[in-house]
């Protein structure tokens, strides 16, 4: 009776970790709440969309004899706050998470999660974790920073900056530049790319000044905009997003005041089309892997008439569906949902994504995909062909460039397992 009693429980557990096998938790741990519980929600909707497809197609490590691996999608709030991230994190791997979506909540939170998760990882190698990071684009996290169980999907500041700096290049009516940012780590890196490669793109231009403001806590930004009017600035290098972005837009559109901003990813932000809208003077250009509207991009323009149909959304940010997507690659490519293979395996990945082929740096773990550059604009059939959140504005392709035109060098020492 002894020898059946322990037989039995060696099968009850064997049993359990066949079927723990059988699933592969990931934690979304971005703001679901807060001034920016819109840019969390969004970012949530494209990654719930991903993970149900590739399980609709028989999940991961797929063989003959049945059905593959499931994603199971984890959602905590990070609250936009390195300490409720941290503990989203411990909450996550005590539910058996192995990899974290994240990005949305800025580089601090981002930073914040890859240092617990390496701690963590260093202790307790049977049950590591991979930060997969969708929209953060703090350099230093594939810089000084790089961190082998880190992996960044979004072009980061210097790539986009190169962008918009190729594209000033070549805009004469930006004359006199004013720097104005979120006070964090993001804002002040967007600032300092923006002076160095704007400068060496136009030598001609004059910084007439710069600020910072606190991160989502500015209701009115009219104080901001009176400052930046008396220094004859006619163009904002700004790195703001969500309602930072919206609500300068608004202060200066109420005052007048036209204004040329150059941002990194505003316009995938619900709100900022209206805003400008609203505004009417105001001309924003950011930079993005694809945009809404953009031509020739028949796998976006089928994969976002699926988004729609199934959650009756827009659908914004090819990069957080290609998250989920080349993770799965990662775990097929391994053969094994073991993280530390599964990071091998996405070291150095090429990957057919809807925006055309990407690939993930293996030196520094920093994706290498395209970059358009594009401003929203009023409809006129030919440029912008279609509105956008119920408005007559859309988006102009201004330029586009490949991943590598925009590779950076890198100081990325990385320490592997």
């Amino acid at each position: 009776m002894k020898f059946s009693a322990l037989a039995l429980a060696a099968a009850l557990a064997a049993g359990g970790a066949q079927a723990q096998s059988n699933t592969f938790k990931i934690a979304f741990i971005d703001p679901l709440s807060g001034p920016f519980a819109n840019v969390g929600m969004l970012m949530l909707s494209h990654a719930q969309f991903a993970v149900q497809e590739i399980n609709a197609n028989g999940g991961v490590l797929k063989s003959g004899k049945g059905p593959g691996v499931q994603l199971e999608l984890l959602q905590f709030d990070s609250k936009l706050s390195v300490q409720e991230s941290q503990s989203a994190l411990q909450a996550a791997i005590d539910q058996g998470a192995r990899a974290v979506f994240t990005g949305g909540s800025g580089s601090s939170v981002v930073a914040g999660l890859v240092t617990a998760a390496a701690r963590h990882n260093e202790r307790n190698p049977d049950k590591a974790i991979l930060i997969l990071n969708h929209s953060s684009i703090d350099p230093d996290l594939t810089g000084k920073a790089c961190n082998f169980w880190h992996f960044q999907f979004e072009a980061n500041s210097a790539m986009k900056m190169k962008a918009i700096a190729n594209y000033i290049k070549k805009q004469p009516d930006v004359k006199n530049v004013f720097l104005f940012n979120q006070d964090y780590a993001h804002g002040r890196q967007w600032a300092k790319y923006g002076q160095e490669l704007v400068g060496l793109a136009r030598p001609d231009v004059k910084f007439v000044g710069s600020d910072l403001h606190p991160m989502g806590r500015v209701k009115d930004f009219s104080p901001y905009v009176s400052k930046i009017k008396a220094t004859g600035a006619d163009t904002l290098i700004t790195g703001n997003w969500g309602q930072d972005m919206t609500l300068l837009v608004k202060a200066a559109g109420d005052a007048g005041y036209s204004l040329r901003y150059f941002n990194h990813s505003a316009g995938a932000v619900p709100g900022t089309v209206l805003a400008v809208s609203q505004a009417k003077v105001a001309r924003l250009t950011w930079v993005a892997e694809w945009h809404p509207g953009q031509e020739g991009t028949p796998k976006v323009d089928a994969l976002g008439k699926a988004y729609k149909a199934k959650t009756g959304k827009d659908f914004l940010g090819p990069r957080l569906d290609m998250t989920a997507r080349m993770l799965a690659a990662s775990i097929d490519k391994a053969k094994s949902i073991e993280p530390v293979k599964i990071a091998r395996a996405m070291e150095d990945l090429s990957f057919d994504s809807v925006v055309g082929p990407v690939r993930m740096r293996g030196e520094d773990h920093q994706l290498l995909l395209p970059q358009v550059v594009n401003t929203i604009a009023p409809v006129d059939g030919k440029a912008v062909k279609v509105g956008w959140e119920g408005t007559n504005y859309g988006f102009a392709t201004d330029a586009v460039y490949t991943g590598n035109e925009l590779a950076q060098g890198t100081e990325c020492k990385m320490q592997r397992p």
